[in-house]
Formats: structure tokens, C-alpha cells, sequence
């Protein structure tokens, strides 16, 4: 499971030019998914998410977590983050979970989020645009 992690002023996802989800101050994630992740990994993943410390703090550290600056989450399920373009130039997404797979643990971590966070999402397969505004920048890659 790898997910791309963006300290965020806003997020939004629009699908069929309507605006279906959105969010302030929080996180922007795009969450891969492939064949060998569990809900074990995901709920790894979830805590990791919850608990990364990159909000600054009084002082201007990043040392405060999305729960203690009582931030939102933007969850969007990106299966290119497996494209690996290492031969050729067409991207093989043979690394990535099928839809069958992915959309159920997709939906697991959704709701792991919701446990702690405010948190909203794209469609799952549809057609996205995402617009956000990334604070800092401010980006992160994870993997479990």
C-alpha cells in the first residue's frame, strides 16, 4: 500500500463536472492499493496517516498531527501510484489491486479514517479532477 500525503488549504474532487466532495485545512491522500494489502496494512496505514506530526506548531515546527490541529482528510484511491514505467514508455499497472480487490479495502480505510478524522473522498473508478492548494508544499510518500 503507498499513499502520497499533502498538507493541504483545501481540496476538492469533481466528477462529471460536479463538485462531489471537499475539504479544508487537513490532508489530501491518494491511497494505492496492490494484490498482497490486507486491512492489517491498511489500518497501518490509517494510524501513520493520523499520527504523521507536519502542522506546525506555535513555533512554526511541523510537529502537530491532522487529529491535533483537528484537520480533515481527502481520501482518493489512485492506482497509478504501482505504474511502473521502468521499461518502455508505456506505464504496466500489472502491480496494481483490481478493482475487485482495491474498492473493498479502499472502503475499509475510508472508514478507519472516518474513526478518527473528518474525512471525505472521491469516486472510487470514476473520472476525477482534483484541485487542491498544497501547503508548504508540502508532500509525503508512505508505504507499508
Amino acid at each position: 500500500m503507498k499513499a502520497v500525503i499533502q498538507r493541504v488549504t483545501g481540496a476538492s474532487v469533481t466528477v462529471e463536472k460536479e463538485t462531489v466532495s471537499s475539504v479544508e485545512h487537513g490532508l489530501l491522500v491518494y491511497l494505492g492499493i496492490t494484490s498482497s494489502d490486507t486491512d492489517q496494512d491498511a489500518a497501518k496505514m490509517v494510524d501513520k496517516i493520523v499520527h504523521l506530526r507536519i502542522f506546525d506548531d506555535e513555533n512554526g515546527v511541523p510537529n502537530r498531527s491532522v487529529l491535533d490541529v483537528n484537520g480533515q482528510v481527502m481520501l482518493v484511491s489512485q492506482f497509478t501510484l504501482y505504474a511502473d514505467a521502468s521499461h518502455g514508455r508505456r506505464p504496466s499497472y500489472i502491480k496494481a489491486a483490481p478493482s475487485e480487490t482495491a474498492e473493498p479495502l479502499y472502503l475499509f480505510t475510508l472508514n478507519e479514517l472516518r474513526r478518527h478524522v473528518p474525512t471525505e473522498c472521491g469516486v472510487f473508478g470514476a473520472h476525477m479532477e482534483i484541485s487542491s492548494v498544497n501547503d508548504g508544499p508540502f508532500t509525503i510518500l508512505l508505504e507499508i
